[in-house]
């Protein structure tokens, strides 16, 4: 393998590890978040760590994600490979569940959230769902 692609790979590991910290954190937050009242001290030091999370980690590291991702596939010419577009799927499923976290830090921002913390809860076991078939797909290559 060539230097530059090695380079590219632990880039996109990197950014998959940093990503997946804030996909795991960010919903426990709000779990937490949701269980004091709107305006209370708690819930603006949930505010500013729900915002700062998601936008000085989660969001950067999505978009590395997706950068480096697709090269490195190009790269490594992996675009017919079955497991890629099993893996891609799954990750566009987590690109929504970024999505819907991110509504609800804006939902949040604005004192606005109706969900429970169990929802929270719920949400907070989805990625950790698709990171386990993702890479089972690119470590195993099952088709």
């Amino acid at each position: 393998m060539q230097d530059s692609i090695l380079w590219l790979k632990a880039a996109h590991i990197l950014s998959i590890i940093a990503w997946m910290v804030g996909m795991l954190y960010l919903p426990r937050l709000m779990v937490y978040h949701a269980s004091v009242g709107a305006g209370t001290p708690q819930s603006e030091t949930f505010k500013v760590m729900e915002r700062r999370l998601l936008r000085g980690i989660v969001t950067p590291a999505l978009v590395a994600v997706w950068i480096t991702g697709p090269w490195l596939a190009y790269a490594e010419g992996a675009f017919r490979e079955h497991w890629l577009h099993g893996k891609l799927l799954l990750v566009v499923l987590l690109t929504g569940v970024h999505g819907i976290l991110a509504a609800n830090v804006r939902r949040f921002a604005g004192d606005a959230n109706t969900k429970s913390p169990t929802y929270f809860r719920i949400v907070n076991e989805i990625p950790t769902v698709l990171l386990i078939g993702i890479v089972i797909l690119v470590v195993v290559k099952p088709f």
